[in-house]
């Protein structure tokens, strides 16, 4: 099919590659403009060298819900609608999904920066007293607590926990594998919310044996 020069306009203005390589990519994906940008990402025609300090305002709001009782919803922001549609960043926001769900401890944070001052205050007070800090000398109190700390927010922070289908690299390596191998965009998780089936509900307690017995009686 014969390519316009609009067509080939309009997509270089959506992606910034070259004349030519918008032209050929329009003709390889009959004239389709999503398509033929993605072709364009897939070949390293269209750079990355500056995304991560591009603007990410599009992207996507997945869930997983495991067993009907631990649902979560993240939003992961892209730069551009099409990737948005990419096979590979659906699968990416589902991996996160995924991962707030199961992992343990749970996320509750995305970042470090993120961590309220008054809650890590009062988390060095707790370690301060725990019996393998407390019984140490005081010198070295400080240091045994500062190490305890950084792991703590680590166990916190989603970006710096493993990744629980490669726990060799932690969630923020796995998102700058995944953008420089397929997507080659800036991504961010912006927010997520993790809900447990009862999480924060007083469940009743009961003598089973007694209520059996109860029932049989009456």
């Amino acid at each position: 099919m014969a390519i316009s020069a609009a067509d080939v306009k309009a997509l270089r203005d959506k992606t910034n590659a070259g004349m030519s390589d918008c032209k050929k990519a329009l003709e390889e994906a009959g004239g389709d403009q999503d398509k033929a940008a993605e072709i364009l990402m897939k070949k390293g025609i269209v750079k990355a060298a500056e995304r991560a300090g591009r603007v990410a305002t599009e992207g996507a709001v997945g869930s997983y819900v495991h067993s009907g009782r631990i649902g979560v919803l993240v939003e992961v922001n892209c730069e551009t609608d099409f990737v948005s549609r990419m096979d590979e960043f659906k699968a990416l926001v589902k991996d996160i999904a995924m991962h707030i769900a199961a992992a343990d401890p749970r996320p509750r944070y995305i970042e470090e920066s993120e961590i309220p001052a008054d809650e890590i205050a009062k988390q060095t007070e707790i370690f301060m007293a725990t019996p393998d800090v407390s019984g140490k000398p005081e010198a070295i109190r400080g240091k045994i607590v500062d190490g305890k700390i950084a792991k703590w927010k680590r166990e916190q922070c989603l970006l710096d926990q493993p990744f629980i289908k490669d726990p060799e690299v932690t969630v923020s390596q796995y998102l700058i594998k995944t953008v420089a191998a397929t997507i080659k965009e800036n991504v961010k998780i912006r927010r997520f919310a993790r809900f447990e089936m009862g999480e924060g509900l007083e469940k009743k307690t009961s003598d089973f044996a007694a209520e059996v017995a109860a029932a049989v009686g009456g």
